[in-house]
């Protein structure tokens, strides 16, 4: 049997429905919401949290129940029903439509499944056992929490700042790729992670000045200041 093809979705802008009011609904339209995606969410009833989140402005409430045409416009589907004549219709319109689709927990009803996922800012680990076991695939991702500690965030934007210089000086790809070895050998992550910033800096300063690439630690500095503050 095939594996599942993993994929990074874009949908900033796309439109979202969540058909489902219970805090499974909630988990699931947060993370559309917090990827950019503009989401209503259908159910006669709802949870405080998707009250609230309607509240806020973050997506938008239909009360009611789920009809046939409620999918239209949409470029990703996530119901979170048990009853099988609605997860049929759901999954019917939605592939009629062309749709992503994911009812929770039903695999044969999914033309996509959602990984465990630990973000670090713009660092994304994605764990999958294909459906097979959920909480496992949870239980490994929380192992990755404390491999990769909240300061990794930081760590890829000043890795980003230093590698716009490389590029900027032209160094080859390889010599690129024996910098990033130095880079990620380094004590850099530590030093960000005990909030020695300044430290961390002078050191990626270090390591482009040891590859002919001169550019001041305070450059560094300021560029990887405008990166954070934009977070």
């Amino acid at each position: 049997m095939p594996q599942y093809y993993p994929i990074m979705l874009d949908i900033r802008g796309r439109k979202a429905v969540v058909v489902g009011g219970d805090e499974v609904a909630a988990t699931k339209a947060r993370a559309l919401q917090s990827s950019g995606a503009q989401v209503t969410v259908i159910s006669p009833e709802f949870c405080t949290e998707l009250q609230a989140m309607a509240q806020r402005g973050e997506l938008t409430l239909l009360p009611k129940a789920y009809q046939v045409g409620d999918l239209a416009g949409a470029f990703v589907v996530v119901a979170t029903t048990a009853d099988p004549q609605l997860i049929e219709a759901i999954w019917q319109e939605g592939q009629e439509r062309n749709q992503l689709v994911n009812i929770v927990d039903v695999p044969a009803r999914c033309n996509f499944i959602v990984p465990s996922i630990l973000r670090r800012d713009q660092l994304t680990i994605a764990v999958s056992t294909e459906g097979a076991s959920p909480g496992l695939a949870k239980r490994i991702r929380q192992q990755l929490e404390v491999l990769f500690p909240p300061a990794y965030g930081r760590y890829i934007r000043l890795a980003a700042c230093v590698r716009a210089h490389l590029r900027r000086h032209q160094v080859s790809y390889a010599q690129r790729d024996e910098f990033f070895g130095a880079f990620f050998s380094s004590d850099i992550l530590t030093q960000l992670s005990e909030g020695h910033e300044r430290q961390a800096v002078e050191q990626a300063a270090q390591l482009l000045a040891h590859h002919q690439v001169p550019v001041s630690a305070e450059v560094i500095a300021d560029e990887f200041l405008d990166k954070v503050e934009a977070v």
